[in-house]
């Protein structure tokens, strides 16, 4: 029997979520294995010993990061052209997991940073945001008309950010920013990325997604 790939994760975290994006986009075909944080499972723990989501084990080797699984996926079949972009493409994805992720968590969780001061933290992410609906205006998507692998690995934590506070997010002026993440979140992708599936246990029957 073909090993097939065994894709460890968690529904809501943006780092999963943008790896599922690419593996769906790329039809490459995994056995999906849901997790509960809290309750983590030894199988997975064995594969990742850091304890994070996502981890991918290929059969040739286990892939811990998110982009680089992104890249895992694409590289087979990117019936899409994902990969196609420019490298500023990839200077956005390196903000997005730097700074920009820096300052999200010091938002969302800002109870655990009681030394920084929240208003400030989330003026910073607001920066990245008001770049990216300025590059949007007049573009479907950050590197032209079609979707590339930035946009899909950056969207889950623009998301994210989104989600701290959803009413005073809609306040600020980015209807651009906005109209990308509302067309990103009524897509038939995200739905499909997003479906709930049970946490996994020891002899169940594969998941195979997509």
């Amino acid at each position: 029997m073909q090993f097939r790939p065994i894709l460890w994760t968690f529904r809501r975290c943006p780092f999963a979520m943008r790896a599922r994006l690419a593996i769906h986009a790329s039809g490459v075909q995994v056995d999906l294995r849901e997790i509960l944080l809290r309750d983590k499972p030894a199988a997975f723990l064995a594969t990742s010993p850091k304890g994070t989501v996502p981890v991918i084990d290929t059969g040739d080797r286990v892939i811990a990061e998110s982009r680089d699984i992104m890249l895992w996926a694409l590289g087979q079949r990117d019936p899409e052209d994902w990969l196609a972009m420019p490298q500023d493409g990839h200077d956005l994805m390196d903000h997005c997991d730097g700074p920009f992720k820096t300052a999200l968590d010091h938002t969302k969780y800002a109870v655990r940073y009681p030394d920084l001061d929240m208003e400030t933290e989330r003026a910073k992410a607001l920066d990245f945001l008001h770049d990216l609906d300025a590059r949007l205006r007049g573009s479907a998507f950050l590197c032209g008309p079609q979707a590339r692998m930035a946009d899909m690995a950056i969207l889950p934590f623009v998301r994210q950010f989104a989600q701290i506070d959803l009413a005073w997010f809609a306040a600020q002026d980015m209807p651009d920013l906005t109209r990308w993440l509302d067309n990103f979140k009524a897509s038939a992708r995200f739905a499909a990325v997003m479906w709930k599936y049970p946490p996994w246990q020891s002899g169940q029957d594969q998941v195979l997604f997509p």
